[in-house]
């Protein structure tokens, strides 16, 4: 199954801009919003197994544009990420492969759509994609060999970073406020099942940049695991569904290039996770706004 968020209504994705609407199709407005669906991820999973897709209800069919697509899990309590999670990435890092996972969070005010723009703050604004892990039950000191169990479903995640902001501190740096600027999150544009993969281990990710590929991995070559990473974290913190865990980046980000290279105004930033789909993003510089403040559109959730 995969899961979209059609203008803020939950949606069982059909085709490649259409679906069906999930409290249309099931008589249950209640499970119009991703955040209660999400919390019921169990019940929507047995229900949408349930529903004829080739005659839904009347009014129960959605077709889309890009810009109409949400965030899928538009309100997670906790956006956690790994870092240093490939060791190509830990190398062109210049830092150790960590001996356990390197967790550091995203602010939730960082979630952006997963069409339309990104605004940066600064010259030294860089990429890294991402899969995404989507809890849809509740996990706490989860065993590894349960843990997908606990997984709602996979999507994107590129985790725009601003490195002025992360390496303030040098060997100390302190990654989640230059990770977190508003737009600096974007999700989506599915979430897709674990069974819609052929090997839920094995799952590619790549980014490209006006159509140059940047980055291209698997999540095969995780230094910690889907399944350890959910262990690892519910270990420790209560993982509620809807929470979204990004588990690292291949390399290719461009602060490990000679030279560094970063985004631009105008830039085109496509993200894209196999079995998931492709994120778009255009890259806008922000601009002065009165009296020396910075105004700045960034593409958001709505709820």
């Amino acid at each position: 199954m995969r899961f979209a968020n059609v203008n803020g209504r939950s949606t069982l994705v059909t085709g490649s801009a259409t679906g069906i609407d999930l409290a249309r199709a099931t008589g249950d407005e209640s499970l119009a919003d991703p955040r209660t669906a999400l919390s019921r991820w169990e019940e929507v999973t047995e229900r949408a197994a349930r529903l004829d897709r080739g005659s839904p209800s009347p009014g129960a069919t959605v077709t889309w544009s890009g810009n109409s697509l949400m965030c899928p899990s538009p309100a997670p309590g906790q956006i956690l990420c790994i870092g240093l999670n490939y060791v190509s990435h830990a190398v062109e890092s210049g830092l150790a492969i960590p001996d356990h996972p390197f967790v550091f969070a995203k602010f939730t005010s960082s979630l952006a759509a997963p069409f339309g723009p990104v605004t940066i703050a600064n010259d030294t604004t860089d990429w890294e994609a991402e899969v995404v892990v989507v809890i849809g039950r509740t996990a706490h000191q989860v065993p590894e060999s349960e843990a997908w169990g606990h997984v709602a479903g996979i999507t994107a995640g590129q985790d725009v970073s601003d490195r002025s902001v992360q390496n303030r501190l040098g060997v100390n740096s302190q990654p989640s406020l230059g990770k977190s600027r508003p737009g600096y999150g974007p999700v989506g544009p599915f979430i897709a099942t674990p069974d819609e993969f052929v090997d839920p281990d094995d799952i590619s990710v790549s980014c490209t940049i006006n159509g140059e590929t940047v980055q291209s991995g698997s999540t095969k070559d995780l230094i910690f695991s889907i399944p350890k990473v959910v262990a690892y974290l519910s270990d420790i913190v209560v993982l509620r569904p809807g929470d979204l865990i990004f588990t690292g980046t291949p390399s290719g980000v461009g602060i490990g290039r000679t030279p560094p290279r970063f985004l631009n105004d105008g830039d085109v930033l496509e993200t894209t996770v196999g079995g998931v789909g492709t994120m778009r993003h255009e890259v806008r510089a922000q601009q002065p706004g009165p009296a020396g403040t910075m105004a700045a559109t960034q593409s958001g959730t709505k709820e």
